[in-house]
């Protein structure tokens, strides 16, 4: 068999090849292109995730306790020996990220006095810290740099950051003395110390000034009467001399892993080597790292995203794999008087087949090559996909040949009969396909998906399902139309009976299964991506049951009216939430030896009514909401483990717990397995109505504030907040000498965005995009491919028909009353797949990673209706299209002589 003779015949049927040469193309760069993509996308997510972190939370701290160094230790050389062998002890995954590192040893702050301090009245406690490169990262603005050169009863050289020195009324050449002092905080003497210089940071964001306590910024007391704290910067030869002497020094090692240097495809082993790092930390230092929480969120999330990925990626090259079914039926269908004259000229069985595979040959690589290459143009680093890329293309170079091992030996026979009764071959295929889903279906839900990984057999059940569904909706496709056949038989005109009868006697197996299986995917996706969206509405609702929230300590009881008066503000109500708190048995206080308890205080009839008003679903309970004041103990909602233990230890209808040192009685009322406001892992909770507790002479006041409102200036609130604190202070009703921090104002609407953005949510969303625009469009294609599988059998009725009188308007209709049912049957069985597939894998896709923990609920989305119906119409317009333009290919009397082959 030449190769000229094959080219020709490539060359002859071009049309057909070049089809299959895209399809294969489209295979080749989605194996090779898409995962490039999604670990781009993962890259952006994950740098995306760490750059909103804290960048000291990113740093890997190693730190000795305050000690006392021996009269002879060079605390700096040892700091920069043990520098290196810490950072070479690291596991080759986390030294290979590491891209910025620092040392330094200090001195616990101790009381600095002197002449410029006392004009202005200021308690300042001084800590003195070496750090080497500290010249290279800031500029001297006055005076120099401590010497590094000792001298005997010189006073310390300390350089300060010019606006703390400014902000604590010190310039170069302050004279001070630092030294202990008693315990009612008399100074006790010291040693002679000199402000040398002030430098100023060439770049705040530097991450050498991220040591604590930090050099560029002023700690401020904590109470009345208690110093403020800074830190200088001393040399090194005063530093050791200073610990020879026996001043307490502890020394710092911090190694901070570069946002670029984290692979997002090695999170687990960045993640063990961190774990490793923890076991095997030297037992002099302690280790204080944060980054694990961020990556293990991340990992979390791009795992249970890459597991759908691989749901979806099935569905649609499973699709792209019936498509060129299709096609390369399509192809042989064409030719298959051809390779039935070569069997009858003497050629043996496989002759057509060498002769299809020799033309594919010529054809498939050179298009699986070139997608190959298209898919290496995506940005993001590769993945090992050469072997798929060349499973792919061998598959389809076989598809022609094993197509054309299908044709029958024979003539031609007519494809337009329904056998009433299947072949035993077809029915034992299709009994057995039903019961590989079915199993597939039990095994998925029995051993699940692991999150990260791809098992094959199980990715490839809720392909199975849609093939499934696909022959039960052929199985019951004709009797319907038949019905409806006989009825049309009975009324004036043609068009209806001919068109049912047609419908009904199509041959449409293989492309109904394609056409399900690609809108199947599409909604699959709509449904679970709609499923996520809602459950993050739910995940907002639960942390902010508000517009807003402002969380802090103790808030004045004023700060809800100062609060009322702002714009936009239309509702406030109180909250009290307590972690871990001991249930008592009596009213003196005896544990009731249960384990700690959550306690939330709040007004139930004002929360109801921030709810409402803030549009949130929270159903306050009747026990908490229309609880009044009387004799006995307060109903309490409680979680249903604290419910079993009062129970087991006879406590139900009496219990009592502590709320801000005052303890009140409860009892159970009901259960509930989670409340909005309660920490998200908290399994123990008591909730009290506030509006219902006994007047004493100290009432609670509140920790945060929910708000309902518009267009709330966040800003705004932050300083309500942080005044209604400040009032609580001075009002003398905090017992404690702590300062309180600064408020938080969450509103919902950030929250929401918050979950909907950052993190692996670029890769989630393009997956969700992907699978449905991609199984859209390979629906309405596969489509195509069942009008064009029928065209030259419809072309020859439809021209003998217009032969006899038939009209051009009758002509579209009898089109539109055929083509109908078929598209119908295809859409709304691969909606119906669509939609229950979620139910079967949600349990095991890990979404709620992707929810702050809120379990992904999927339900009937009303708008997939509106969709399916669009679709529809989108896909019977189109069906309609091809058909016209394939028609007006052929003249009447051209259609007319071909034969009954299609």
């Amino acid at each position: 068999m030449s190769v000229g003779a094959a080219v020709r015949r490539v060359r002859t049927y071009g049309g057909q090849f070049l089809l299959l040469a895209v399809l294969t193309l489209v295979v080749t760069l989605l194996i090779s292109g898409v995962p490039r993509l999604v670990n781009r996308l993962a890259e952006h997510g994950l740098r995306a995730q760490l750059v909103s972190e804290p960048a000291a939370r990113r740093d890997l701290s190693y730190s000795t306790g305050v000690v006392d160094a021996p009269p002879t230790a060079t605390v700096m050389g040892k700091a920069r020996e043990r520098f290196d062998a810490l950072a070479a002890a690291m596991p080759p995954q986390v030294r290979s990220t590491v891209s910025e590192q620092w040392y330094s040893a200090d001195i616990a702050p101790a009381r600095v006095v002197g002449p410029d301090l006392t004009a202005r009245n200021l308690l300042v406690d001084l800590g003195l810290r070496t750090l080497p490169d500290i010249q290279n990262a800031s500029t001297l603005v006055d005076g120099a740099w401590p010497s590094e050169t000792y001298v005997p009863d010189r006073p310390i050289e300390v350089a300060l950051d010019v606006d703390v020195a400014r902000k604590l009324n010190l310039r170069s050449g302050s004279q001070l003395r630092i030294g202990n002092t008693d315990d009612k905080g008399r100074f006790l003497g010291g040693v002679p110390l000199v402000v040398s210089g002030l430098f100023r940071p060439v770049d705040r964001a530097n991450g050498i000034w991220d040591g604590l306590p930090q050099l560029l910024q002023i700690i401020e007391p904590v109470g009345d009467g208690q110093p403020f704290t800074i830190v200088g910067v001393v040399a090194q030869s005063t530093l050791n001399k200073r610990a020879a002497e026996g001043w307490p020094v502890q020394s710092n090692w911090r190694y901070r892993p570069g946002v670029d240097e984290i692979d997002a495809q090695n999170l687990d082993q960045m993640i063990d080597g961190l774990q490793q790092m923890q076991r095997e930390k030297p037992a002099d230092l302690t280790l204080t790292q944060g980054i694990d929480v961020p990556l293990r969120s991340f990992a979390a999330q791009i795992n249970a995203a890459r597991t759908l990925l691989a749901v979806i990626a099935a569905g649609v090259l499973a699709t792209l794999a019936g498509l060129i079914v299709l096609a390369a039926s399509l192809a042989i269908r064409r030719r298959r008087a051809e390779f039935v004259l070569l069997r009858a000229r003497g050629g043996a069985a496989t002759a057509g087949a060498r002769r299809s595979l020799a033309e594919s040959v010529l054809v498939v690589p050179i298009a699986a090559a070139l997608g190959w290459w298209l898919g290496t143009l995506f940005p993001g680093a590769p993945d090992p996909t050469a072997p798929y890329v060349i499973g792919a293309t061998v598959l389809v170079t076989l598809a022609l040949p094993l197509a054309t091992l299908a044709v029958p030996a024979g003539g031609a026979s007519r494809r337009d009969l329904i056998r009433v009764r299947p072949s035993a071959r077809r029915l034992t295929v299709e009994v057995s396909l039903l019961l590989l889903a079915g199993l597939g279906a039990v095994l998925l839900r029995r051993r699940g998906l692991t999150p990260g990984e791809v098992d094959p057999l199980l990715v490839s059940v809720p392909v199975l399902l849609a093939i499934a569904a696909a022959v039960l909706a052929l199985r019951a496709y004709p009797w319907p139309l038949l019905l409806v056949s006989r009825l049309a038989a009975r009324t004036r005109g043609s068009v209806a009976f001919l068109g049912t009868a047609r419908a009904g006697r199509a041959a449409v197996a293989a492309p109904l299964v394609v056409v399900v299986l690609a809108i199947g995917t599409a909604a699959f996706c709509g449904v679970v991506a709609a499923g996520v969206d809602a459950s993050r509405d739910r995940a907002a609702e639960r942390i902010v049951p508000a517009d807003a929230v402002i969380r802090g300590e103790r808030f004045a009881p004023d700060t809800i009216d100062e609060l009322g008066r702002l714009p936009g503000v239309r509702a406030v109500t109180r909250v009290v939430y307590q972690e871990d708190e001991r249930l008592a048995s009596d009213e003196v206080g005896t544990d009731a030896r249960l384990a700690q308890t959550d306690v939330l205080l709040v007004d139930g009839s004002g929360l109801d009514t921030v709810a409402r008003e803030s549009q949130v679903d929270l159903p306050v309970p009747d026990a908490v909401r229309t609880a009044r004041p009387g004799p006995g103990p307060l109903p309490a909602i409680v979680s249903p483990a604290v419910a079993a233990d009062l129970a087991k230890a006879g406590l139900r209808d009496s219990a009592f717990i502590s709320v801000q040192g005052q303890r009140y009685e409860f009892r159970v009322a009901d259960t509930e397995d989670d409340f909005p406001l309660v920490s998200e892992n908290a399994d123990r909770f008591v909730i009290l109505p506030w509006q219902a507790l006994p007047e004493r002479i100290t009432t609670p006041a509140p920790s945060s504030l929910l708000i309902a409102g518009d267009s709330l200036d966040a800003e705004a609130l932050r300083r309500a907040g942080d005044q209604g604190q400040e009032r609580y202070q001075r009002n003398g009703a905090f017992s404690g000498r702590e300062r309180l921090i600064g408020v938080t104002v969450d509103t919902r609407e950030d929250v929401r965005r918050d979950l909907g953005d950052g993190g692996a949510n670029g890769v989630l969303a393009f997956g969700f995009l992907a699978g449905a625009v991609g199984g859209s469009v390979l629906g309405l294609l596969a489509i195509a491919f069942t009008v064009l599988a029928g065209a030259r059998a419809r072309g020859q009725v439809l021209s003998r028909l217009r032969t006899l009188g038939l009209s051009r308007r009758q002509w579209r209709g009898l089109l539109l009353v055929e083509l109908t049912p078929l598209v119908a049957v295809s859409v709304l069985t691969g909606a119906l797949v669509g939609a229950v597939l979620p139910l079967l894998l949600n349990p095991v896709l890990g979404l709620s990673a992707f929810t702050s923990g809120v379990p992904v609920q999927v339900a009937f989305e009303p708008s997939l209706v509106a969709a399916v119906l669009a679709l529809g119409a989108v896909a019977l317009g189109f069906a309609v299209a091809v058909e016209a333009l394939n028609n007006r290919r052929l003249r009447l009397g051209e259609v007319l002589r071909l034969g009954e082959e299609s």
